[in-house]
């Protein structure tokens, strides 16, 4: 069993590598031969590699923050309602026709951004009483999250067509950006962002043995709470406000650094980050190879390699 988790590491950890060269691959997407070729490779294609990194290690540490808070490795960004918020934002401003907004970015994500937060309020409030047990949180936020599902759902069936077509494109997640303007605006939030959590692994890697020891070793277990679940709602709900819901990033890849390299949060916060962010830009780069005619939407491409993925590492786990 020793000799099968050693190999079980390594196969990982070689996975990784291949994972961490997703970056490589989407700047090599573009040709830069012309003047044209030129344009579409620093006002397109860079740009659209920027924001998957973003992005995807937004999401990556998000779900590793996320999995530490509930003790639970099937935890999710989603836990805290921030997904579903987002996406009943959207639909939202899709449903009443709403036009461009301002800061540069339209309604649509702005209204996720908005809706995101107010679900994700819900939990952080529970949170903050201090009267709840971890997994009475986790059970809250899936009530949030089916009941923003269901308000979503509703929307859909008034909808009109063009609506609905909005509303479907922007669900499939997308990393597509023309120039920088984005990138200005939520790059130094989720920068932000990232630094607060990656603060938080001591008080994460005590929280993961219980919040009875958290209690015992002095740790202000409801500060560790809110801060974490505030910082990461705030983060995600950026990324879903402005690239749509992107599935199985949080969920895999923490679960792929912890079994590379062991469950130290100061080890596992940094590395779902890194490999969060090469993860989202290689999937990006492979719906753009599959067809030549029509980009797959980067959220399609995570989900179908998410499931059988997420399959692979039980089992290894299981071997380790």
């Amino acid at each position: 069993m020793r000799v099968a988790g050693i190999k079980a590491r390594w196969v990982v950890r070689v996975a990784l590598f291949a994972i961490w060269l997703g970056p490589l691959l989407g700047l090599l997407c573009t040709p830069r031969s012309s003047n044209t070729d030129s344009f579409v490779y620093w006002q397109l294609r860079v740009p659209r590699v920027t924001t998957g990194l973003l992005v995807g290690a937004s999401l990556g540490l998000a779900g590793a923050v996320t999995q530490a808070l509930f003790r639970n490795p099937l935890a999710t960004p989603s836990t805290t309602g921030t997904l579903a918020g987002a996406t009943l934002g959207a639909l939202l401003a899709l449903v009443w026709g709403a036009g461009a907004a301002s800061l540069g970015l339209p309604a649509i994500a702005l209204s996720a951004f908005v809706g995101a937060l107010l679900t994700s309020a819900i939990v952080l409030g529970a949170a903050a009483s201090g009267r709840l047990r971890t997994q009475d949180i986790l059970l809250i936020g899936i009530a949030v999250t089916l009941a923003a599902s269901s308000a979503a759902t509703v929307l859909e069936d008034i909808a009109d067509t063009p609506a609905l077509v909005a509303a479907s494109r922007w669900s499939l997640g997308h990393l597509s950006q023309v120039g920088y303007g984005q990138i200005r605006i939520a790059g130094p939030i989720l920068a932000v962002c990232w630094l607060i959590l990656l603060s938080q692994a001591r008080a994460l890697q005590i929280l993961v043995l219980g919040e009875d020891v958290a209690h015992s070793r002095g740790l202000n277990v409801r500060k560790a709470r809110v801060i974490s679940l505030s910082v990461c709602s705030l983060a995600v709900a950026v990324a879903v406000a402005w690239c749509g819901p992107i599935a199985f990033v949080g969920l895999i890849v923490p679960a792929l650094v912890r079994l590379a390299f062991g469950a130290n949060q100061r080890v596992v916060l940094p590395g779902s980050l890194v490999t969060g962010a090469a993860l989202l830009t290689l999937c990006d780069a492979l719906g753009q190879l599959i067809s030549t005619r029509h980009e797959v939407p980067v959220g399609v491409v995570t989900a179908a390699l998410g499931a059988p993925a997420l399959v692979a590492l039980i089992v290894l786990r299981n071997n380790s």
